[in-house]
């Protein structure tokens, strides 16, 4: 029986010119677990991932134009909400918000897909 691989087959982010995509973001440690917590501390942790995957593409939350984030449950919109301001200011970018189940054990997945010019790059 084939087992199963130990990371999906996936790129933490992409660049396609000037547009950076970012896959969608747990919340898990710097081990790779995925943290126990209420919906704002899962949040927090998903939107740090994000973060510190925009800084590895050369960008910042500032140069994110849209969102999408998935909730495994309408009660956790306020802490994501919560969670969320934290990083994003106004204008904010776009953003979606899905209820769905999740592959993983968590609260929350967020993804991201930023505008960073290239000529802007060290």
């Amino acid at each position: 029986m084939p087992t199963a691989p130990s990371a999906p087959p996936l790129s933490r982010f992409r660049r396609a010119g000037d547009l950076i995509f970012v896959s969608g973001q747990l919340p898990r440690d710097a081990a790779g677990a995925l943290i126990g917590g209420d919906s704002v501390a899962q949040s927090r942790q998903a939107l740090a991932n994000l973060v510190a995957v925009l800084a590895e593409a050369g960008a910042r939350p500032a140069d994110v134009v849209k969102v999408t984030a998935w909730l495994t449950e309408p009660g956790h919109a306020a802490g994501f909400n919560l969670a969320y301001q934290e990083i994003f200011q106004a204008p904010y970018p776009a953003r979606s918000v899905v209820i769905s189940g999740l592959v993983a054990d968590a609260a929350v997945e967020v993804e991201a897909v930023a505008f960073a010019p290239l000529a802007s790059q060290p």
